[in-house]
């Protein structure tokens, strides 16, 4: 099936974010600096996690893949918007959009089910220590991880498949700095009933679940602590789960910030913000939080750059 035959729309445009034409390369500048900062902070992730032995572990692995899908959220979006910055050519054509469209959706699945996936790693490690080798072992970790996958793919090819089946008449115009899908739903001329019920169905459920697994897991996790109180445990807990369990909050609480919070915005203008914290903010601060609260993980930084101490044991 041809994406050209389903729309006489050839391209689209892109009005991007509402910046005034002086802040211009203000804003470029301070994008680029964070989308960079993005990409080199959780490759350094990924690298460290890689080269010491002693941090392949079930949660580090978890852990290289949410860097990568850190770097993989932030391409889909932000280097077409610094282009559309810089060269002021806001258009992107039809494939483009629904390719965007697409990515954006796996990753951002992706992203939050291995939060999930993470959260049940730490249960396991609290709630029960003794039996961490055997519950984690290798094949249930790498299951989890391609089970994600699996899911996320499957789950935004669904919806991109929808949405190509729809048309677009001649609205061309996006208020936004990527291809949004509800954005997208809005402006075509098709009934969207279908998209918009497996979006409030399947759409729902694959941020339902993870939630809801993050949350028992905790639970738990503080149940356990409560029937034995202790200043050791309570440390234990921090240590193991503070880093996770800042990064969930980060990546939650700005959804319910955004589209909770009372506000004189519209829709748009909190679509857009909760995009710009995904795709940019989040994926940034979340090497700095694994890093500046993990001390594995800066004592492996270290290591990478002392030459007199063997790296690997």
């Amino acid at each position: 099936m041809c994406w050209e035959n389903q729309s006489s729309v050839s391209e689209f445009l892109l009005l991007g974010l509402p910046i005034r034409p002086e802040q211009r390369g203000l804003f470029f500048a301070l994008f680029l600096g964070m989308y960079l900062t993005t990409v080199l902070g959780n490759l350094l992730i990924i690298l460290l996690i890689r080269l010491d032995s002693r941090l392949h572990t079930p949660m580090y692995f978890f852990l290289s893949h949410l860097a990568l899908t850190d770097v993989s959220f932030s391409t889909v979006t932000v280097p077409k918007m610094l282009w559309n910055m810089h060269t002021q050519d806001l258009s992107i054509s039809y494939p483009g959009c629904i390719s965007q469209v697409y990515f954006y959706l796996v990753f951002g699945c992706v992203d939050n089910l291995l939060l999930a996936v993470m959260a049940y790693d730490r249960y396991v490690a609290i709630c029960h220590p003794l039996h961490y080798t055997i519950m984690m072992r290798e094949e249930l970790c790498l299951l989890l991880v391609v089970g994600s996958w699996v899911i996320s793919c499957g789950s935004a090819l669904l919806h991109t498949v929808l949405l190509v089946g729809l048309s677009f008449c001649a609205d061309n115009i996006i208020p936004h700095f990527f291809c949004s899908l509800s954005v997208l739903l809005k402006l075509s001329c098709s009934n969207t009933s279908l998209n918009d019920l497996v979006i409030f169905t399947e759409g729902a459920a694959t941020v339902i679940f993870p939630l809801s697994g993050i949350l028992v897991s905790y639970g738990c996790i503080g149940a356990s602590i409560l029937r034995v109180p202790s200043t050791k445990g309570i440390t234990k807990v921090f240590s193991t789960c503070g880093s996770h369990l800042s990064v969930v909050c980060l990546f939650y609480g700005t959804i319910m910030a955004v589209y909770f919070a009372p506000s004189s915005s519209n829709s748009n203008d909190k679509d857009m913000i909760a995009s710009l914290m995904y795709t940019v903010v989040t994926p940034m601060l979340n090497p700095f939080i694994y890093s500046l609260r993990n001390r594995d993980i800066k004592l492996a930084f270290r290591f990478l750059f002392r030459k007199d101490v063997p790296f690997v044991r």
